[in-house]
């Protein structure tokens, strides 16, 4: 059973189309990235995907058991988020915010969580640093592992390698790999390097205001699309 499926999606801001036509579907363990131009639909696809903006038309449905309130997202950071006055531990925590219900206090099951999901990430020995004195690539570890605290099934995430250096860029896409391959957790990851993409993807969906393609990476590789939107070079 597909653990995402959309259906005929189109989304519109103010009576204006940014999106539309798309249909695909995921199994529990498939790895998308979603690729296309600035300003082709990327981003508004992943707020659909949340729930933080209700589609113009078509139909998004989960299966495996999956809650819309059960999945991790890691969006773009703003200077603002990287500013954030708290610690990691503190960051790492909130991901356990939607399973709070009506508690008041995170429970000694969320705290766990929380440290194992560290452990995994390699952040364990900082968590008593303040998030906004760390390198870009320690906060987005950070941030991985608090979507991890959110999340069994489905990881959304935007643009995670945005401002890392080469190190920290090749780190971040095998943590992402290993949660996938190791965990069987879905990741939609929204990207520009459409060679890393490709690299570790098992699907692609290339947005440009509508779904100019859905397959595997495998596919998308071979496709004139793929060599058109990287000017002629071949992946």
């Amino acid at each position: 059973m597909a653990i995402l499926t959309c259906e005929d999606l189109s989304f519109a801001y103010e009576g204006r189309s940014v999106l539309e036509s798309v249909s695909f579907s995921l199994e529990a363990g498939s790895y998308l990235c979603v690729v296309g131009e600035n300003g082709s639909g990327k981003s508004t696809l992943i707020k659909g995907l949340l729930g933080l903006k209700a589609p113009d038309g078509g139909k998004i449905s989960f299966g495996e058991g999956l809650k819309s309130t059960e999945i991790g997202y890691l969006p773009q950071q703003t200077q603002l988020q990287r500013d954030f006055p708290a610690s990691v531990n503190e960051v790492v925590l909130s991901g356990c915010l939607n399973s709070l219900g009506r508690r008041l206090h995170y429970s000694k099951a969320d705290r766990l969580r929380a440290r194992e999901n560290m452990e995994r990430m390699g952040i364990e020995d900082i968590g008593e640093e303040s998030y906004q004195a760390l390198s870009g690539g320690q906060q987005q570890r950070v941030l991985l592992a608090r979507a991890l605290c959110a999340t069994k099934k489905l990881l959304l995430l935007d643009e995670p390698v945005t401002g890392l250096d080469p190190i920290a860029t090749g780190e971040m896409y095998n943590l992402i790999k290993l949660v996938n391959l190791c965990d069987n957790i879905t990741v939609i990851m929204v990207s520009h390097d459409i060679h890393e993409a490709v690299r570790y993807a098992t699907h692609i969906l290339h947005l440009g205001h509508k779904q100019l393609f859905f397959g595997t990476a495998a596919a998308y590789k071979e496709s004139d699309l793929a060599r058109r939107f990287l000017g002629g070079n071949r992946i």
